[in-house]
């Protein structure tokens, strides 16, 4: 997988995760005032569980197309190791010779 393709997926991620929370909260704050009384806020209400139903299935379909993506990088991914398998462990030991560096000068 790509580092562009990463970054996207993990910000497509982030995005759900941010969503789903703001669903969540809205849900809260609904399920708050459902005692209020008064025409205004039960058309408010009415208004606001149609976005969050529109939302949730928005959502649903983000989450998916996520999944089919994340999917796809993957069997690219297993697809390249089988074609190029020393490439693929060179790859690996580079980055953990990096990695190792960096975190052992601090």
């Amino acid at each position: 997988m790509s580092e562009a393709q990463s970054s996207s997926v993990s910000s497509q991620e982030k995005l759900v995760s941010d969503i789903k929370s703001v669903i969540a909260d809205a849900e809260d704050l609904l399920g708050a005032t459902a005692d209020q009384a008064g025409e205004k806020i039960a058309t408010l209400r009415a208004r606001i569980q149609e976005r969050l139903k529109d939302a949730r299935a928005r959502l649903a379909s983000a989450e998916a197309v996520l999944l089919d993506k994340t999917r796809a990088a993957a069997r690219a991914t297993d697809a390249y190791v089988h074609e190029s398998p020393w490439q693929a462990v060179g790859i690996g030991a580079g980055l953990g010779f990096l990695l190792g560096f960096i975190l052992g000068r601090r």
